[in-house]
């Protein structure tokens, strides 16, 4: 894969400010779970090698299962492995991720508001956006993994 730019180093206060959605994310009320089961689904949409390796890691010190990630892609033929707020939030990334596609359904958002409150919502919205962003930023610069 071809050296690319880094930008951290060239342009550090655009690293900052996406550091500062991440410390705004780090106290929302949304369950460090489904925000480990947003980052990684989202990477696995964008093909995003160095945040699908970043996040799987994290989310398996923080508990999660090698079953449930290694199944995440196909979450919907797996349904007894999540819970409905899971599989909710889960089908919120994968619209938003792909907004190109039909953006947030109604029907996706209603499902949602029966296990997440308006602000939470707002929060996962926030939670896609900024996996999405740092998805871009590292498949466009080639990031590579780290071990």
């Amino acid at each position: 894969m071809e050296k690319r730019i880094n930008i951290h180093n060239l342009e550090p206060q655009a690293y900052k400010a996406m550091l500062g959605l991440e410390a705004y994310l780090a106290k929302t009320d949304i369950s460090k779970t489904i925000k480990e089961l947003i980052k990684i689904r989202s990477s696995q949409i964008n093909s995003c090698a160095y945040c699908i390796n970043m996040h799987t890691k994290d989310a398996l010190a923080h508990g999660e299962t090698q079953q449930r990630i290694f199944l995440l892609s196909a979450w919907r033929e797996a349904p007894d492995l999540f819970t409905d707020q899971e599989k909710t939030a889960i089908e919120v990334t994968e619209e938003v991720t792909l907004i190109h596609q039909h953006g947030l359904r109604s029907e996706t958002y209603q499902k949602a508001l029966q296990f997440f409150s308006e602000s939470e919502i707002a929060q996962l919205v926030m939670a896609i956006v900024t996996i999405n962003a740092w998805n871009r930023i590292a498949v466009s610069t080639n990031m590579p993994l780290e071990d």
